[in-house]
């Protein structure tokens, strides 16, 4: 029969067995479930410290998207503010009235070109601080004039600018010495300007008058303008109530509306009157300044050679509404000899052809 304390020390020792088996069981369960713990914690710290990294890079994008945008808004502003200025006064707060006007002393231009140092190439002008009204051709008709015209630009660049006007100065040089037609050269000056810019007024002005007042701005009106109203040649008179010489205004739309200037006139007088007849006959009439305003001077000086007074002068005069529509602007015929770039004015020398 078996000894029962054998059975007993058995199932003790299998008991001790399965005990520590089963403890062992709990432990390594332990260790692992702490392991995963911790890899699950520093899981998601990592993500936590990504999406924090991504926060701040996202945060960092879109602040310098930020910092570009306002850069550009800024630009755009500033870009803004320079196209969108307000339009010059009318008048100009610049003008200073009564100006003296002397011929008794030399003229430098070099000096002249130094006291304008806001002008562009070519005799060019535009205001900074605001949009000029107009934009003005200075049509000068030329020859062998040339201490006048130092005079005229003395004076005339500084009013010009006073004035607030988009501006440009053409000297219209007749090439040769085949008898002078200075309206033909005051047509040559309308086609030549717009071939540079969209001008939209202009100013015919003989080289040897200078206006005595500020006032009297080198504009366009609603009908044509005549400038030089009181010279000092006729005492400071209008000589007769349909002069129309010295200095006149024209818009681009009443010029075409005239056909221009006529061609045929050559040698001195007669074309101002058939400008006169043309304005007339289109149903407009001259507007004027004040006599007061519109003072000027003229230089004292020889008649020109080969500008003798036109003998055709008043039979043409009395045909100007026959002869208007064909003999004008459509009408021109010429050739540019010579282009000269100075800053204080562009100088075309033309071959306008012989009577």
């Amino acid at each position: 029969m078996p000894d029962p304390n054998v059975n007993f020390n058995l199932l003790q020792k299998t008991c001790t067995l399965v005990v520590l088996l089963c403890c062992l069981h709990i432990f390594v369960t332990v260790f692992y479930y702490v392991r995963s713990l911790d890899f699950r914690q520093s899981f998601v710290q990592n993500q936590n410290q990504t999406y924090q990294n991504h926060g701040k890079l996202e945060k960092h994008a879109a602040l310098t998207e930020e910092l570009k945008s306002s850069s550009t808004l800024t630009s755009k502003k500033n870009t803004v503010t320079e196209t969108q200025l307000e339009k010059c006064p009318d008048p100009s707060p610049l003008l200073v009235g009564p100006l003296r006007v002397e011929f008794n002393f030399p003229v430098n231009l070099d000096e002249v070109r130094n006291m304008n140092s806001a002008l562009q190439e070519g005799g060019r002008f535009k205001p900074k601080d605001c949009i000029a009204l107009q934009k003005v051709a200075l049509i000068i008709p030329f020859r062998h004039r040339d201490e006048h015209l130092k005079y005229w630009l003395y004076y005339m660049h500084p009013i010009l600018q006073r004035q607030q006007l988009d501006y440009g100065v053409y000297v219209i040089n007749q090439d040769g010495e085949e008898t002078f037609n200075r309206a033909k050269l005051l047509n040559i000056g309308y086609v030549e300007a717009l071939k540079e810019y969209d001008y939209d007024c202009f100013v015919f002005s003989d080289v040897d008058l200078i206006p005595m007042d500020d006032r009297n701005t080198y504009k366009c009106f609603s009908q044509p303008r005549h400038l030089s109203v009181s010279m000092d040649k006729f005492g400071f008179r209008l000589p007769y109530n349909q002069y129309f010489g010295g200095v006149s205004s024209l818009s681009k739309e009443q010029y075409l509306k005239i056909n221009g200037f006529p061609n045929n006139y050559w040698g001195w007088g007669g074309e101002d009157d058939d400008i006169f007849n043309r304005v007339s006959s289109k149903g407009m009439v001259i507007s004027r300044p004040s006599g007061v305003i519109g003072k000027c001077r003229m230089i004292r000086h020889d008649r020109d050679k080969q500008n003798d007074p036109n003998p055709q002068r008043f039979d043409r005069i009395s045909h100007t509404r026959e002869t208007m529509n064909s003999d004008g602007i459509n009408s021109l015929s010429y050739k540019v000899v010579k282009v000269e770039k100075d800053k204080l004015y562009t100088k075309i020398t033309v071959d306008v052809g012989k009577p």
